[in-house]
Parts: structure tokens; C-alpha cells; sequence
């Protein structure tokens, strides 16, 4: 027998141990290798008479096993299998047999009538928590405390395809497994002790031991479920009244926090209530036909490819100019100690950067330093820092009101007021501190970069890092060449993002760059409606329900409606159009000039706000300018607003590529999601019209809503090229942008 993932022996006393060890991963995954192996010792444990019993571990000190390998499976999802021509009928059987092959394996082990022990010293994950789970007894490390279990697979579009749906549930009960499943929740061993997914703790040095001795010990185990009168842990829907009501329950919470636009959920819920009324080789198959029918949906190669591959890949500097040495960052200046001042001061020194943090006066910048000892504080008093480490922290800033203090700095990140003078005084201040080497970063929201360069004395160091708030909260920055920005300064800059523990996105200059540009487009079309006399209810919730983390109209309000204003007369006057004439700016001119409803940060804007910044209803007098004339919402509205919702944003994230605003289509996707809360279900605003519409439809969808409402709908000639040669924004737009298309 020939495993190339695992290592197998055979001991004195007849016990097979079988050594999970992927060659050259740091990690193990269940790579389509890894599973060949499972069924090929499987077999010899299963037939060969000189082995009493198994024991599985893993030859990595990482842990056992980080589950699925989905750089596969995104290869995979979505494919209708063999391009060899078959019927329906051949092709379901086809992908029936494949996605059922481990769990058929796994089963076959569980019940092959030897004992099996599964040694687990760190992390069980997924597929890796799914074999585990297929034997009889589990030892768990006690003394590793990165140890994590868990089914994660919802996070990313998926559900369980290895038995996780039906033994979770028969294992621990409905009640207990069904959040750990919906929402992939993570558990330690001391967690899973208490709850029987594992069944003994032991020092990592001793669990390969302890199975073995489990195993000698019990020569006629069986799983549970196997046992006669066996009984699920507080019953089954239909014969216990208290799983009924769990399920109930279930259905109705899912439903009111996905609003049905997860299919794995959906999925992972059916298969439970499904498979654990029946015995578990018929919830096994149940559970194999809905991983098979969620693989093959769109959303969820949309969610493998953006959730988990583009952001490992950009998390990992994957947007990177190559060929420039690691940039070391042993000082960072930050000028302006107001709130995003502070927050990047912040994060920069939880991640051991010595920062000064500058601003004109002591009683500002210790204040700026105070927003890092509150932080630190409320760490210390949760058991998350030790006070010893917190101190350490704050040692790292140094609040200061001299310039002199910069000199050294590595990179200066300007976090003033969004005025294009005071931001070229800094510029000029910090640059006489700098050496030639030095990155001097400005971090705006909309202020075009180039411009902002124009103060420097070395324009190629020069580069927007637009960090979003709360920065210590907010894993995205969004990084802007400008037209001098040179390659290495751009290195250099990712670097820093990826040292502060964020993910980098790339773009070049352009008025409010590609997130704040594209984000808009969402409140505006709130405003939109509005104009057109739909109920604001209806707006707000047909908003989230789209996917958006909130309504455009409470957006809007979080942003400021006065900000709002602002940004509107400066587009428009940078633009050439008639503010005054725009009933749209006249009704926000009304709201914060004539009525004082700026936002939340007042208390009162389209929503009033309590003492704690929480909205508690929408301003009963928002249509005193504006008649309602829309006030129900049967389903087609609710599709109808929804496109216009999500195709509005889309359509302008077109615009940016076409602009070359855009290079790269996992900066699209990810910029989307992390900055502004695109529906996460779709994949990000490229992937939305990929692969949940496809390019074509898209375009005519767009049309039509450009017919309807207006020309900010109406497709741009890339769109209609892509469509006409069948191209996806991956194929236009791959990774690495224009640089990998041109090397290509």
C-alpha cells in the first residue's frame, strides 16, 4: 500500500497508526491526495485480519488537520463535472459518487468492526473535525492552547460534505450543534470535553498513547449511533415537542438574520431536521446531495474564491509590486491625533511598531494616546492582555507636538482634516524630517492623491492609505497611486499594511478613489427612492435584506448627512453641474440647514438616536418635503429594489476598471466586502456580475433598469465588450492586473 500524505505501521500488538503528514505543507488539508489515501488504509484496516484497531494523528505540530484543501474546491465548485457529454441523469449519479466517496470511506471505517482513536494535538477543522468524528474515541491535547474544533464551512458558502451535519447533531443534540454548524463556531478542548466530541484530555506528548491504549482496551467498539435503542441527546423533531421547537426556532432566527440569501444555511438546516430523523447511512446520503447541490451554486464559488482564497492571497501581499526587498519599519510617524490619527497609532503599536504620534498641542496628542490606553484597558480587564503587555504597548507611542520627532521615520501617515492646504503644510513640515528612503502616506477618503503630491518634494514617495474607521476594527486599507507614486513606494507601503496585520488593496487615483466612490452609489440610490416617494421602511429593509450590513438611509446618517452635503456640491461643482437645481441636494440642504438632522453623531438625522447612538426610528417627518407615494412592498418590488440596490454599485465598480481605477479583480471583490459591506453572499461587486448574474444577463438587466430609471444604470463598453467574448472580470482582470495580463 502506497499513501503519499500519510505514513502507516503496523505495532507488536496488531494497532495500525496512520500519520497524517502532507509533504511541504505547514498545514495538513484533506487534498483529493489525502483522500485517496483515507480509502486506500481504510480498505487494509477493514480486510486485513492482523490489525485489532487504528489509531490516526498527525505529524505536525500545527494540528491534525485545517480541513478541505479549497484551493481545489474552488477549482471545482460550480463545475458541472466531466466535459465529456452526458445526460442529467449520468451526470448527478457522477458527482453523487464523487462527493460521497469519503463520506462512503468514512462510514465504512466507523463500522468495519475495529476500534478507532483519533489523536488530536492542535487545531481540527472542517473535514479534519469530520474524520475525527468518524471514530470511536478522540484524545485531545490539553496543553496547546491554539487547539481549536470546529465546522466552518458556512463561512464560506459551504456546508459539512463529510458527516459533520449528521454526527455533530447525534453526538452532542440538534440544540447544541445547530449554531456551531450555521454559523461555523470555533470551540476549545476543554469546551469540547464538556460537550462529548472529545473524550479525553492528555498532554500532546501523551494522546497518540492514550488512543493506543483506548484501542487495546475496547476491541468491540462501536459509534453510538450504531448501538441498539441508540437516542439522539433531547430527541428528534416529530417524536420530541422540544426538537420540534428547536428547529422552529432555528428556521425562523436564520431567516431573520440571512434573509434566505445564504444557501448553505438553508442547506445545512434541511440536512439536520432531514437526516437525523433516519438512520445515519440515509442522513449521510441526505447530507451528500445537499453538499453536492450548495458546491454547484453560485454563491458559493463566489465565497471560496473572495472569502477564503483572494483574501488569503492579499493578506499575504499577493498585490505586491515584486522584485523589491521586505520593507522594515523600526518608526512610523502619525500626524493628527483626532480619532482616525489614533487609531492607526494604535495599530501600529499592537503590532510593535515605535510610533510618535504628532498634533499642535500636548493636550491633543495625549488625548490621541488615550484612545490606545482605553483600548488597552478594556483588553486587560477581559483577560485578553496582561497588564505587563498593555504597558509594553503603550511605551510604543510617543505623543508629541514637535516635527523634530519625525526624523527617522520610515513612513509618515498624515491623518488631518480633509483640506487640501492644511494636508500640503503637513506634507512640507513632515518631508523636512524624512529620509530619501521614507514614504510619506496620506490618509483620505476622496482628496485625489496626485493632487495631494503636489506639496511634495518627492512626489514618487508620495501615496494615499486610506484606513477606515474604527481602524482597530476595520481589517481593510485601501491603498492610491498616484501618477508619480513609484512601484517600490508602493512595496514599501503594502508592507506596512501587512505589518499592521490588514489587508492591502491596490488602486490608482481618482476622485474618491474606488470604495468611496462606489460606496456611495448606494446611498445615493436610497436617496433616489426616496425622491420617487418609496416609504423609507421600505428602503431601510429591503436594504438589508439585499445583504447590506444597513439600510442607505441609517448609511447615510453614519456618515454624516452634512458630510454628505459637502461631498455632493463639491462633486457637483468639480463637475460643472447646477447644485441648485438638484432637488436631491436641496432636500439634505433642508435636513442639516434648515432642521439640524446631521446624522448619528448628533442624535437625529433620517433616524432618532438614544443616548447610545442606537437608532430607534425612522424621523416620522422625513416626507414633510417628500410625498410618499410607495408605501407596500409585495415580492416584485422587493427584487426590483433589490437590483437597483446591488446593479447600481456594480455598474460603477465597472466604471473603475474601465477607468483603470481597478487592476486587479480580488482588490474589486475584497474592497467591496471589507469596505463597505457589499453583500457578502455574492462574493464581492466583480464576482456578483461573474458569476451570480453572469456578464451577459447582467448587461441586459442594467439596460433594462437604464431604461427605466436612468442612465447611471447603463452599462459601459467593457461591460459589452466582455459580454460579447464571453470574459468574466477574472479572465479581463487576473490577479496582478495589467502587469499579469501583460506578462501573460
Amino acid at each position: 500500500m502506497k499513501l503519499e500524505t500519510f505514513s502507516f505501521d503496523i505495532d507488536a500488538d496488531g494497532i495500525a497508526h496512520a500519520v497524517f503528514d502532507v509533504p511541504g505543507r505547514s498545514m495538513n488539508t484533506l487534498t483529493g491526495k489525502a483522500v485517496a489515501d483515507i480509502i486506500a488504509f481504510t480498505q487494509e484496516v477493514a480486510t486485513n485480519d492482523a490489525i485489532k484497531g487504528l489509531v490516526i494523528s498527525s505529524g505536525k505540530a500545527s494540528g491534525f488537520c485545517a480541513g478541505a484543501d479549497l484551493g481545489e474546491m474552488g477549482d471545482r465548485a460550480g463545475s458541472g463535472g466531466s466535459s465529456e457529454p452526458k445526460s442529467e441523469a449520468e451526470t448527478k449519479k457522477a458527482q453523487f459518487d464523487a462527493g460521497f466517496s469519503l463520506n462512503k470511506t468514512l462510514r465504512q471505517l466507523e463500522t468495519c468492526g475495529k476500534p478507532v482513536a483519533v489523536a488530536l494535538n492542535g487545531l481540527a477543522l472542517g473535514g479534519g473535525l469530520e474524520v475525527a468524528l468518524a471514530g470511536h474515541y478522540r484524545v485531545a491535547a490539553n496543553d496547546n492552547p491554539k487547539l481549536q474544533f470546529g465546522l466552518p464551512e458556512a463561512k464560506i458558502g459551504l456546508l459539512p460534505g463529510a458527516g459533520g451535519t449528521q454526527r455533530l447533531p447525534r453526538l452532542v443534540g440538534v440544540q447544541t450543534a445547530l449554531p456551531l454548524i450555521l454559523q461555523g463556531e470555533s470551540f476549545d478542548a476543554e469546551k469540547a470535553l464538556a460537550m462529548g466530541v472529545v473524550n479525553e484530555l492528555a498532554p500532546s506528548s501523551e494522546t497518540v498513547a492514550k488512543a493506543k491504549a483506548w484501542v487495546k482496551a475496547n476491541p468491540k467498539a462501536k459509534a453510538p449511533w450504531d448501538e441498539k435503542g441508540f437516542k439522539v441527546p433531547g430527541g428528534v423533531p416529530h417524536r420530541a415537542p422540544g426538537a420540534g421547537q428547536v428547529m422552529t426556532m432555528a428556521n425562523a432566527m436564520l431567516h431573520a438574520k440571512t434573509y434566505g440569501n445564504y444557501p448553505a444555511q438553508l442547506n445545512i438546516l434541511s440536512c439536520v431536521y432531514e437526516g437525523i430523523m433516519v438512520p445515519i447511512d440515509a442522513g449521510l446520503r441526505i447530507e451528500t446531495r445537499y453538499f453536492i447541490n450548495t458546491q454547484q451554486r453560485p454563491e458559493a464559488k463566489a465565497m471560496i474564491r473572495s472569502l477564503f482564497l483572494s483574501t488569503q492571497a492579499l493578506s499575504k501581499g499577493g498585490n505586491r509590486p515584486a522584485g523589491y526587498p521586505k520593507y522594515e519599519l523600526k518608526k512610523v510617524a502619525v500626524i493628527g491625533a483626532g480619532l482616525m490619527g489614533a487609531g492607526i497609532a494604535y495599530v501600529q503599536a499592537k503590532a510593535g511598531i515605535p510610533t510618535v504620534l504628532v498634533d499642535v498641542s500636548m493636550e491633543n496628542a495625549e488625548k490621541g494616546k488615550d484612545y490606545s490606553r482605553k483600548l488597552v484597558e478594556k483588553d486587560v480587564s477581559r483577560g485578553k492582555l496582561t497588564q505587563e503587555k498593555g504597558d509594553a504597548l503603550l511605551a510604543l507611542i510617543t505623543p508629541t507636538t514637535s516635527y523634530d520627532d519625525v526624523k527617522g521615520a520610515d513612513l509618515v501617515v498624515e491623518a488631518v482634516f480633509e483640506n487640501e492646504e492644511l494636508k500640503a503644510k503637513i506634507t512640507k513640515m513632515a518631508e523636512e524630517q524624512l529620509g530619501e528612503e521614507a514614504v510619506m502616506g496620506s490618509n483620505t477618503s476622496t482628496l485625489p492623491i496626485t493632487g495631494l503630491a503636489k506639496a511634495s518634494k518627492r512626489p514618487a514617495n508620495f501615496i494615499g492609505i486610506h484606513f477606515f474607521s474604527p481602524v482597530e476594527r476595520m481589517g481593510l486599507v485601501e491603498i492610491i497611486s498616484g501618477k508619480e507614486t513609484s512601484e517600490a513606494t508602493l512595496a514599501k507601503t503594502i508592507d506596512y499594511v501587512l505589518a499592521i496585520r490588514k489587508t492591502p488593496i491596490v488602486v490608482n487615483d481618482s476622485r474618491g478613489f474606488y470604495t468611496s466612490r462606489c460606496f456611495g452609489t448606494y446611498t445615493r440610490e436610497g436617496m433616489e427612492m426616496l425622491a420617487e416617494g418609496i416609504k423609507p421602511a421600505i428602503i431601510e429593509n429591503v436594504g438589508r435584506q439585499c445583504g447590506m450590513p444597513m439600510g442607505a438611509l441609517e448609511v447615510t446618517d453614519s456618515v454624516g448627512i452634512d458630510t454628505a452635503l459637502k461631498v455632493t456640491r463639491a462633486t457637483a461643482e468639480a463637475m460643472g453641474a447646477d447644485v441648485q437645481g438638484d432637488e436631491r441636494t436641496q432636500f439634505l440642504a433642508w435636513l442639516v440647514e434648515d432642521q439640524g438632522r446631521v446624522g448619528r453623531k448628533a442624535g437625529k438625522g433620517f433616524y432618532d438616536y438614544n443616548e447610545k447612538g442606537k437608532p430607534e426610528r425612522l424621523w416620522p417627518d422625513i416626507n414633510k418635503m417628500i410625498e410618499v407615494k410607495v408605501d407596500e412592498c409585495p415580492p416584485a418590488l422587493k427584487k426590483e429594489l433589490t437590483h437597483r440596490f446591488l446593479v447600481r454599485q456594480a455598474i460603477e465598480v465597472a466604471r473603475c476598471f474601465e477607468e483603470g481605477v481597478i487592476t486587479d479583480a480580488r482588490d474589486a471583490d475584497i474592497g467591496s466586502i471589507l469596505a463597505w459591506g457589499f453583500a457578502p453572499y455574492t462574493g464581492g461587486c466583480a464576482s456578483y456580475m461573474d458569476l451570480i448574474w453572469g456578464i451577459k444577463p447582467f448587461v441586459e438587466e442594467a439596460d433594462r433598469l437604464a431604461d427605466k430609471y436612468g442612465e447611471r444604470f447603463r452599462p459601459n463598453d467593457l461591460l459589452r465588450d466582455m459580454a460579447a467574448k464571453g470574459e468574466g472580470f477574472y479572465d479581463r482582470f487576473p490577479p496582478g492586473g495589467e502587469k499579469a495580463k501583460a506578462a501573460a
